[in-house]
Order: C-alpha cells, then structure tokens, then sequence
C-alpha cells in the first residue's frame, strides 16, 4: 500500500468513524456431508445495474484488514466474528473512483482489496439492505456468475485451498 494510504490510517485517532483506504472481500463456503463444498455469492443492485459478488466493503478507524472482513461478513450477512477465517494471497487493487472517490486526496488513485474466505455452518445468512439475495453454489457455478476478476481468482485459491486435492490427480 501507498505510504500516504498508511499514514492516513494511522492518523485516524480521534475516535470517530473514518474509511481506511483499502477493501476487504470475503467468500463463505460450506463443507457438506458428501464433502461437497459450496459458496455463497451475493446479488447487489446498484443505479449503473446488478452483479453478483462476495461481501465486500472498507475498512473503518484503525481495523486491520482481518477486522474489517470480519465486521463486514457480520453487518452484510449475519456471519458470527468468531467463524475460521482464511487469509487469502489473492490481492488486487481498485481505483478509487470505484468505490468512494477521492476522499483520501488526489495522491491515492488505487487501493488495495484484501481478500478471505469464511467457513460457516448455518446456510441461513441474515442479508443486509446491501444486497438483494444470496445462492450458495459449487466453485463453478459461482465462479460463471462473479461479475469481477478479483472475485473470480480469490474464489479460485480459496476453492485451490478448501480442496487441494482437486488440482493434483
């Protein structure tokens, strides 16, 4: 991450809520009896038209990208903090414009998207106003839906990671 998006974070001590400059996305996934595994994607409908996606969001004040990603699986599906989360490699980046504009200052164009997967039991999450519905689908259904790149590849080494032994027959 760009120096400058550091120093703002670290700034942010007054005690009020702040945007962090970087996103977090997080998959759920659900191993069932058959060892089958499933993942849950998310609708959103937005005014410029409707993708599927994980959950995603900022950070907010001082959170680490673990704390953010877990506060936002919590607030966009009911997923309890204490799940087993996965820290994914997978990382991309995404211009600012894209997500709040420049509120960071003209000097940070792009931030960073952290990405991990979540393993939950229940297969009932409580949606958010965020998104409109959710499906629990194996990798490749979901994987066809994903309207971004960086969804795509993070549910691919979150897929690599839940069943390694997929990929070495």
């Amino acid at each position: 991450m760009a120096g400058a998006a550091w120093q703002h974070i670290n700034s942010q001590r007054s005690g009020r809520m702040s945007r962090a400059p970087f996103q977090v996305l997080v998959f759920p996934y659900r191993v069932m009896p058959n060892n089958k595994v499933l993942y849950a994607v998310f609708r959103r409908e937005l005014s410029t038209g409707a993708y599927w996606q994980g959950i995603a969001g900022g950070g907010e004040n001082g959170e680490s990208p673990l704390e953010a990603a877990k506060r936002e699986a919590f607030e966009e599906a009911g997923i309890k903090q204490d799940g087993k989360y996965i820290e994914l490699d997978s990382y991309a980046t995404i211009p600012v414009v894209n997500v709040c504009g420049f509120r960071w200052g003209k000097d940070i164009l792009v931030i960073p998207e952290y990405c991990f997967g979540v393993r939950v039991e229940d297969h009932h999450l409580q949606l958010s106003g965020e998104h409109t519905e959710f499906k629990w689908l194996d990798y490749d259904s979901a994987r066809k839906i994903l309207s971004w790149d960086s969804n795509k590849n993070a549910l691919w080494e979150l897929d690599y990671r839940v069943i390694p032994f997929r990929f070495h027959k």
